[in-house]
């Protein structure tokens, strides 16, 4: 897929997210794996992103002493990286935690705070695996299928695969493989950090996916889009105005 950004597509920005009706999210784990593996046949491995005007972030946090989880999202505009716009949601995660179906315990919250955006951007950074996963559909990936837009996977952590220590300098990276397929890469994005994992979520190629990566850097070992989300989901990125609040059970609303 290709974006060319013109006059004429202005309005694409003026309107909320689409969030599209995958499934149901009321699952147990052995539905959740058999839907990432019908899911995971979906996801696009190609597609090319030119000069987007907006990127976003998207993150969560998950403080275990309250129990409330917050989702955020985090739109900048390109290349100036500034922040237009930033929303969050806050609910209780129902789904537990086990690694492998991450995007089942987070897309619901993060869906509802990019449901609220009125800013529609190009391109987005996820905190989280794309097709580095067992079942090549991590969050990001997951998360592209759901909102029909490009997505790039940026880890801190390797989920599965193997890889040669990539070179010291910025921009250096190996590629992550895992039986036979390369499924990212380890990039340096910071000397003297260690890697972060990059990896194809959905309507990009991994060429693509590590050149936006590097050009979203401002300094930190993190891309800026999944550092600014990172910080408004924790509460300590003074920008953020808007909350949404949602109970347990209310994620049909998501898919109306």
């Amino acid at each position: 897929m290709v974006i060319r950004l013109s006059s004429d597509n202005n309005n694409r920005y003026n309107h909320s997210m689409r969030v599209e009706t995958l499934h149901n999210w009321q699952v147990s784990v052995a539905q959740a794996r058999d839907i990432q593996q019908r899911l995971a046949e979906q996801v696009s491995a190609t597609g090319e992103v030119i000069t987007p005007r907006y990127i976003a972030g998207v993150d969560i946090s998950a403080p275990k002493a309250s129990g409330l989880a917050t989702g955020a999202v985090v739109v900048l505009n390109y290349p100036e990286l500034r922040v237009v716009e930033t929303k969050l949601a806050q609910r209780r995660l129902d789904f537990p935690y086990i690694p492998g179906l991450l995007s089942f315990r987070e897309s619901p919250l993060i869906l509802a705070a990019c449901r609220e955006l009125s800013i529609t951007p190009d391109l987005i950074l996820v905190d989280g695996q794309g097709m580095a996963h067992p079942r090549r559909i991590g969050l990001a990936s997951h998360l592209g299928l759901l909102l029909n837009t490009p997505t790039i996977g940026c880890a801190k952590s390797r989920l599965c695969g193997e890889h040669e220590e990539p070179g010291n300098e910025p921009g250096s990276y190996a590629e992550l493989r895992d039986r036979g397929e390369v499924i990212g890469a380890a990039l340096r994005t910071k000397s003297g950090v260690k890697p972060i994992y990059v990896s194809i979520g959905h309507k990009i190629n991994l060429e693509d996916a590590i050149h936006w990566v590097l050009k979203c850097c401002r300094g930190f070992r993190i891309p800026e889009p999944t550092r600014l989300a990172h910080l408004a989901a924790g509460g300590s990125l003074k920008s953020v105005k808007d909350t949404v609040a949602f109970e347990a059970g209310s994620q049909s609303r998501l898919f109306e």
